[in-house]
């Protein structure tokens, strides 16, 4: 039932445009947050997931132990903690998998989805997906029957959207992407999307919904690997054709379009417009398995060593400008350069999870890694 982050064989286009667009030399632009972590608790195995709630930060995955200033404290694959301090909080339901993906919604009493492996969740019966009180961490009624896995959550329009490798909820026919409400918890009938391969991102705007994964089909409709649906009844969006040329591992939106994080031969980071033109294509050596914008920059993160000196904006291209050492996080500014942001994450694998506190202008990362910049980070960083 477990989705694999990682892209092990790919397929992709190879064409090159008659003209070829110039490549943009590296920017020396400055981003939002710096490249020294702050203070924070160390996990004993990989946070997979990380949602903000102002200062708190609840963290997910498949780790059973988070320790801060020599204490440690039993966290079974669920935790919270200070962002400003890194003080861990009494926040402590218990999942019996890993958990793979978060999401808060604060309308109401403040609550934490989660969805992941997991059969129990805070000692109830739990089918991959659960609702925890933001405070207690109580479990709220809020159960659902999956036909399959669920690997990502997205809140917003009055709705819970979750993506993964399934075939039904509740018995009910939903392949690979359903929604809920939040007011009832109840699965929304209304939105009817469909994908004819795994959903392994989700990214909401008030209209539409943007979907990565393997798929070559959503709503019967040819499209590949990435596709916008409308937020109420799940219909392709026809305007956005984005062709994205390898399996999409995560998306992100911002006021300027799409941002969409792939494998491929190598890897890539790609933004697109909101009718899915490219406006800018970076490649790395290795999978960008996630990112986030903050404030005009594309934060990246996975298990490459080093990013192209060089962006251009046609689908793809080599390296011409040779390589800049980047391991296993990055950051790009608004035309998709490379700037110089260059934290050094250790690890074969690296980064899971990029998560954006747009508020505070801080940046969250979880991941495999036990360094950042030769300085202890066991799975979690703190970037502000």
């Amino acid at each position: 039932m477990r989705l694999i982050p990682a892209i092990l064989a790919l397929t992709c286009t190879l064409a090159v445009p008659a003209v070829a667009v110039p490549a943009v030399a590296l920017a020396v632009t400055t981003p939002v947050v710096r490249a020294a972590p702050a203070a924070a608790p160390a996990f004993n195995s990989t946070v997979w997931s990380l949602a903000f709630r102002g200062d708190v930060v609840y963290a997910g995955g498949s780790f059973t132990e988070v320790t801060f200033r020599g204490r440690t404290y039993q966290r079974k694959r669920l935790a919270a903690f200070s962002a400003r301090t890194g003080a861990v909080l009494p926040w402590n339901p218990t999942a019996t998998g890993t958990v793979r993906s978060l999401a808060v919604t604060v309308t109401g009493r403040p609550a934490v989805y989660a969805a992941g492996d997991f059969d129990e969740i805070g000692g109830a019966r739990r089918d991959a997906l659960a609702r925890l009180d933001a405070v207690t961490g109580r479990v709220a009624p809020f159960s659902h029957r999956v036909s399959g896995s669920v690997a990502t959550l997205a809140v917003g329009n009055g709705r819970i959207y979750v993506g993964g490798a399934f075939t039904a909820v509740d018995g009910v026919a939903r392949r690979n992407i359903a929604a809920f409400s939040h007011g009832t918890g109840a699965l929304d009938r209304g939105f009817r999307a469909s994908t004819d391969g795994a959903v392994r991102a989700l990214a909401v705007t008030r209209t539409r919904v943007y979907a990565g994964g393997d798929f070559h089909r959503a709503g019967g409709v040819p499209q590949a690997r990435l596709v916008a649906l409308t937020s109420a009844s799940g219909v392709p969006v026809r305007a956005f054709r984005p062709k994205a040329p390898a399996p999409v591992l995560d998306v992100a939106v911002s006021p300027t379009g799409i941002s969409a994080a792939s494998g491929g031969p190598g890897g890539r980071a790609v933004g697109y417009t909101t009718s899915g033109a490219v406006r800018w294509t970076h490649l790395f050596d290795g999978d960008v398995h996630n990112l986030a914008v903050l404030r005009g920059v594309t934060y990246v993160g996975g298990h490459f060593d080093r990013a192209c000196r060089s962006t251009s904006t046609i689908a793809q291209l080599g390296c011409p400008a040779g390589y800049a050492s980047r391991v296993k996080l990055a950051a790009l500014d608004g035309n998709g350069r490379l700037t110089g942001w260059n934290p050094r994450a250790n690890g074969r694998v690296g980064v899971h999870v990029l998560t954006a506190d747009p508020a505070r202008a801080r940046i969250g990362s979880g991941g495999a890694f036990t360094t950042i910049g030769g300085r202890t980070r066991s799975r979690f960083a703190l970037f502000a």
